[in-house]
């Protein structure tokens, strides 16, 4: 069967970290899909997402769009809640009504932080933060208006796939000889991008549903997630300027303490495999993109 008559996944927020890297995924897999970034469907907007359903007939719907900017968020509280609630109800709303599957993804800063073991999907959620609170109703809205909905938390993306990251930065830094901040008092549980696209398409193929937690197994701190990036790259990690987070100067609460556990199990393998692929993949991305050349 071609494309041409295989029903497509369609992915939301196209131009974001996690829409890049489904399509990215999809096409290595051979998984035939539509990729919409937010100028093609706003996905708050009921009739928009109307006509991509009804033109496009996708069987999945992959929902990468929403909100991310968590501190600024505070100030913005209508616009996130737009992007991540609203939208992703509306599209729970459509896909009920056509039949189509949907995954969404919701994130660690659901939680107050004050669990001391790994927190699983039946632990209960209590955000600290606008954007924590705006996927925390997304995850209910979703689940209400469609039980057979996907819905993965995870957290601390790291990638070398695009630049808007924690790890990219921390490398980047250490290459100027530059000096890094980061918080060494919130533990989180990082996640590799790749490996969270390639077990959330698994997840959706499978047609699983409900709450599923993703993310790397670890705990680290973030000045401990930049100093061990830095060491597997042959960098210097004294570069790493460990700060307490309520010096970051965030206007957004987060918890001390986020790291995701599963009732299903440990699905992804260690930060540490995925701080090695992130590596390799930065010297395929050199090898495939290498510097001009001035000549004269």
């Amino acid at each position: 069967m071609s494309f041409a008559t295989t029903p497509p996944i369609l992915i939301t927020g196209g131009s974001g970290t996690l829409g890049l890297a489904f399509k990215r995924v999809c096409r290595i897999r051979g998984l035939h899909t539509i990729t919409l970034d937010r100028a093609a469907l706003d996905i708050a907007d009921e009739a928009a997402i109307a006509r991509a359903l009804g033109r496009y007939q996708p069987w999945a719907v992959v929902n990468a769009a929403g909100y991310v900017r968590v501190d600024e968020a505070e100030a913005d509280a209508d616009r996130c809640y737009r992007e991540n609630t609203t939208g992703p109800g509306l599209l729970a709303a459509a896909c009920a009504a056509r039949g189509v599957q949907l995954l969404t993804f919701s994130s660690d800063l659901v939680f107050d932080g004050q669990q001391a073991t790994p927190y699983r999907e039946d632990s209960a959620p209590q955000a600290l933060s606008v954007y924590g609170h705006s996927k925390l109703l997304a995850e209910q809205t979703v689940l209400t208006q469609l039980p057979t909905a996907l819905v993965v938390r995870t957290s601390a993306f790291f990638s070398a796939w695009d630049e808007h990251n924690f790890v990219y930065h921390a490398l980047t830094a250490a290459r100027r000889g530059e000096a890094f901040e980061a918080a060494d008092d919130l533990l989180i549980s990082p996640t590799y991008v790749p490996d969270l696209v390639n077990v959330s398409l698994d997840l959706l193929l499978d047609r699983a549903y409900g709450l599923w937690h993703l993310a790397n197994a670890g705990t680290y701190t973030w000045a401990e997630l930049a100093r061990l990036a830095l060491r597997l790259a042959g960098l210097d990690e004294a570069c790493v300027v460990p700060r307490p987070a309520a010096s970051m100067g965030w206007a957004a609460r987060r918890p001390r303490y986020s790291v995701l556990g599963s009732v299903h199990g440990t699905l992804l393998p260690s930060v540490e495999s995925g701080l090695h692929r992130h590596l390799q993949d930065e010297r395929l991305l050199a090898l495939a993109n290498p510097p001009a050349i001035l000549v004269g």
